[in-house]
């Protein structure tokens, strides 16, 4: 139930009816009752916002189509029922059109009807406030400068443009490094848009396999390949009037590359087994560790699709390029780590702060958060000292120093080096690098592969 009473009006001119009503409705405690015996009077009263209205279709002064038209527009949320002794289909069928939640006509079983139809409509007021409720925990957890943290002048930069991006439907690619926080950016930028209401949508291209990556996009239609039993709609569709995040654009498939063109151009998708289009509406943010324009320069990535795509251009600076956050973030993480897990709030010793500070992070802000919550676990006072941080200060120095390694090669070592502090636990190693098991395993398998 919704936490206050049930506001019901009801408006009905005959008195017997009006008395049959109000009782029947006020035997539950939950509902608050208050009755009208004509249309202007009710209108008067408009502005206390009902939950719920039943309307007679004949009143005395305006017509229950009349009313219903001022109910819709000065407070759409209102739900309305009609009553009326006729049992007129095309006059059902206008006043559903009109907004009305049901009609009900005046005979023996209205009691029971009208009970159950006010029960349905309770349930769904209760969930569509539980709805509202989540949407504006989501945008408050997305308010970008309480996600995205910092105040380095290349952070700084990021808020800007994001809040640019959000005032608009412009396309946004985001690049950076593994662990930058590519997603939550395209979360803050949704999330505070016009389209904050509707679905966002991520779509991680790699962890995709190629064959079902097609129906995973555009949907496919009953039997329209081994397996497709039911019709499915793809993402694109789910994601209609919202966002559809593509993550890690650049691994796309050149064959699908074609089709993700026409889709933009077109702004409509055709399911597979299907000719017929469907228009779809969604904001496009991509994000890539990889640098696209080298990639078309490559033959890698259509050029066509790259400036289709490109829009308004977002960099996420690696952590080592933004030293004076490192000790905002390392605070964050480690009060949200003891908070949640009912731990004392822990502190870093000035050594510890050192340490960090000279370490270049080559996981970037997924290892310092890993790093963190590892040392809060570790650590048996209220201070972290330096020795409670897993990390080789000349390790990442002589990674970063040999430029020949490619972006997979430095995902490897961070892995590895994950691997080792984990005691070569994958479930744990995926947790503390907050990617998927099947994604270890997929990298250390292509590793082997690339090694035979």
């Amino acid at each position: 139930m919704i936490e206050r009473p049930v506001r019901i009006f009801v408006v009905e001119d005959n008195e017997w009816y009006n008395k049959l009503l109000v009782y029947t409705l006020s035997l539950n405690p939950d509902y608050e009752v208050k009755s009208f015996f004509n249309a202007r009077d009710f209108l008067d009263h408009l502005g206390e916002s009902p939950d719920i209205v039943t309307l007679d279709y004949r009143l005395p002064d305006l017509s229950g189509l009349e009313v219903l038209k001022r109910i819709r527009q000065e407070n759409n949320e209102v739900q309305v029922i009609l009553i009326s002794e006729q049992d007129d289909i095309d006059l059902v069928v206008t006043l559903l059109k009109m907004g009305a939640y049901d009609y009900i006509t005046k005979s023996d079983d209205i009691k029971e009807r009208l009970l159950n139809t006010v029960q349905n409509l309770t349930r769904d007021l209760s969930l569509k406030k539980e709805i509202t409720t989540l949407r504006k925990e989501v945008q408050k957890k997305y308010s970008f400068r309480q996600v995205i943290l910092g105040d380095s002048p290349g952070i700084r930069n990021v808020h800007d443009l994001i809040n640019k991006a959000a005032e608009t439907n412009i396309t946004v690619i985001i690049s950076g490094e593994t662990g930058t926080g590519k997603e939550l950016v395209a979360k803050a930028i949704h999330y505070n848009s016009k389209r904050k209401d509707k679905p966002f949508v991520a779509v991680n291209v790699p962890a995709i396999p190629s064959e079902l990556i097609e129906s995973e996009l555009f949907g496919h239609e009953k039997g329209a390949f081994t397996g497709a039993s039911f019709r499915r709609i793809g993402r694109f569709e789910e994601a209609d009037g919202g966002t559809l995040f593509l993550d890690e654009i650049g691994e796309m498939e050149q064959n699908l590359q074609t089709k993700l063109l026409r889709v933009l151009q077109e702004k409509e998708i055709v399911r597979i087994g299907s000719n017929k289009p469907v228009k779809t509406d969604c904001r496009i943010i991509t994000a890539t560790n990889r640098n696209l324009k080298e990639e078309v320069k490559k033959g890698r990535f259509r050029e066509d699709l790259y400036y289709r795509l490109l829009g308004l251009p977002i960099e996420l600076p690696p952590l080592r390029e933004r030293a004076t956050d490192i000790l905002i973030l390392s605070r964050y993480f480690m009060e949200n780590f003891c908070r949640e897990n009912n731990l004392p709030l822990k502190r870093l010793s000035p050594e510890a702060q050192k340490k960090l500070m000279n370490y270049s992070f080559p996981g970037n802000i997924r290892e310092l958060k890993s790093l963190i919550e590892l040392a809060v676990t570790l650590s048996v006072k209220e201070e972290i000292e330096a020795s409670d941080f897993a990390i080789d200060p000349e390790e990442p120095l002589s990674i970063l120093s040999n430029t020949d390694l490619t972006m997979r090669e430095y995902e490897m070592k961070i892995l590895k080096a994950t691997l080792r502090k984990c005691n070569n636990d994958i479930n744990l190693a995926a947790k503390k690098l907050d990617i998927g098991v099947s994604t270890i395993y997929r990298m250390l398998k292509q590793e082997k592969d690339t090694k035979k």
